[in-house]
């Protein structure tokens, strides 16, 4: 299942959906919020996860979700609209939950506006960042690579500033993770919160979380 609404900005897709489908289905000039990569377990696993590579708070770009809790409930939390303040807000605190509060199943994503788009490559590392940073920044190996949508003077200007050379089409980084991708101290993979590494392990969460995730 997968739904987009050029109107209202958004994208409705069932959980097992693949990063790329979501890119190729998108009308010019719409983007979501995650870079043209593939990551195991699709747009479901990006959101157990709390997102990759963006350098803007991920959790207020998911509007939506269904989960199937641990109990075995169906829970729907959030919709398609931004300002979505009925019952208990569970949408972001299953954003970043690495599987505690349950297994989604359908997710909506806000899709952001941009004139220009543009990824480039460049060696380098995380510890020296540029100073203009795009909306998507990452590691793979000793590559830096940056993404960035948006007014196409914008684009520019962010892109000179980081350099690189440009990459032309997608990244399909599932074979890195046969084991599903998780956290850890060693990995292909670096952004701005994990090191992400092969296997489901995740970081460790407070006893209040544990609590909420535990009364659904």
């Amino acid at each position: 299942m997968l739904e987009i609404s050029a109107d209202d900005q958004v994208c409705t897709a069932s959980a097992e959906t693949p990063l790329l489908d979501i890119w190729a289905a998108l009308p010019i000039g719409l983007y979501p919020p995650f870079p043209p990569v593939e990551l195991p377990g699709g747009l479901g696993g990006l959101v157990t996860r709390g997102g990759f590579a963006q350098t803007f708070f991920f959790g207020a770009e998911v509007l939506g979700l269904s989960f199937r809790a641990p109990s075995g409930r169906l829970i729907r939390a959030g919709g398609r609209v931004v300002k979505n303040v009925q019952g208990y807000d569970l949408t972001r605190p299953f954003v970043g939950s690495f599987g505690l509060l349950g297994e989604a199943q359908q997710v909506t994503v806000r899709l952001r506006p941009g004139l220009g788009y543009a990824h480039h490559a460049r060696p380098g590392t995380l510890d020296q960042p540029p100073e203009a940073l795009p909306r998507f920044l990452w590691q793979d190996g000793s590559m830096l690579h940056a993404v960035h949508f948006g007014h196409v003077r914008e684009v520019e200007r962010v892109m000179a500033a980081f350099g690189g050379e440009p990459v032309d089409g997608s990244l399909d980084y599932r074979a890195a993770f046969p084991a599903g991708m998780g956290v850890g101290e060693h990995g292909p993979l670096w952004d701005l919160r994990y090191r992400w590494a092969d296997g489901r392990e995740a970081p460790e969460v407070p006893a209040l979380f544990r609590k909420v995730a535990a009364a659904l």
